[in-house]
């Protein structure tokens, strides 16, 4: 059997439950890219796309696995598609970063401006809508269809902030997993169920630790 062909057909059975291998693995390399984002180690980037390609897979279960009994949840498969789209630009830019000064950190946080919030609200708002309707187009619906919505466009949010540095982006993560561990529970993805809630502490450390940083920062070009 090949890794390929291992990795999206093999199951672990807890009673009438069936969780592929696929989301387990998926799951751990989040984990490991959230704490090393938490660092600001670049090598979070690639860490992350792996985990991202595939949680793709696993949220698309009819087309990855022909003929089994799954649904696709096209807001946590866009999720993972635009997690790898955006966390390419995020490994450019913190790798550009570093060849620049390979002394420095990755990414100076920071608190976002006024002037940078003035252009980020309108756009996320109008993400979200687009999200929306074309989620609806696709199937989905009921109240569950705004959770995903959200997850969706928090979490591009969330990434793009952690690219450029922005200190929020972690309360964005907060936001995200608030609702995000009673989707996947809700829906049977018990390992992302999971990683969502082990993830919170993780975050609210992230944001700690980037709330000093950015706090050093700010005083050290004061003086």
């Amino acid at each position: 059997m090949s890794v390929i062909k291992w990795l999206l057909e093999t199951q672990i059975h807890f009673g009438s439950k069936s969780i592929y291998w696929r989301e387990i693995i998926g799951g751990g390399f989040g984990l490991a890219s959230a704490f090393l984002g938490m660092r600001r180690r670049v090598s979070a980037w690639p860490i992350g796309i792996i985990g991202d390609g595939l949680l793709f897979t696993v949220f698309l279960g009819s087309v990855f696995n022909a003929g089994a009994d799954t649904k696709n949840l096209w807001g946590q498969a866009g999720r993972n598609l635009l997690l790898v789209i955006v966390s390419a630009y995020g490994w450019y830019r913190w790798s550009q970063n570093r060849k620049r000064d390979i002394s420095q950190p990755a990414v100076k946080p920071r608190w976002t401006t006024r002037e940078e919030k003035m252009r980020i609200i309108p756009i996320v708002i109008a993400f979200y809508f687009i999200a929306y309707f074309i989620f609806k187009a696709l199937g989905e619906s009921g109240a569950w269809l705004r959770v995903d919505t959200w997850i969706f466009t928090g979490t591009a949010l969330a990434t793009y902030g952690m690219s450029r540095g922005y200190v929020e982006f972690w309360l964005v993560w907060v936001a995200v997993d608030l609702v995000g561990v009673p989707f996947a529970f809700k829906n049977g993805y018990y390992p992302t169920g999971t990683l969502y809630a082990i993830y919170m502490p993780l975050v609210i450390t992230g944001f700690v630790a980037w709330l000093r940083i950015s706090a050093k920062e700010k005083k050290m070009v004061i003086a």
